[in-house]
């Protein structure tokens, strides 16, 4: 059921802003497929990082759960 409920949030959540990968990498084009790629992968990291939170008992996201 997780799985399902992540794909369903992996679908509607843009964390990434295409103009603002092209300002991170001027001297490249960005291919239309980053963006999506890229949101994928951020998504997955906060995932992990979540799970981890909540393993050490804390209700709270911190950079040291990445």
């Amino acid at each position: 059921m997780s799985n399902e409920i992540n794909k369903e949030i992996e679908n509607q959540i843009d964390l990434i802003i295409k103009s603002k990968i092209k300002s991170a990498v001027p001297e490249l084009s960005v291919a239309g497929e980053v963006p999506d790629a890229l949101n994928k992968k951020v998504l997955k990291m906060l995932q992990d990082a979540s799970e981890r939170a909540k393993a050490n008992g804390r209700r709270t996201l911190q950079a040291r759960d990445l």
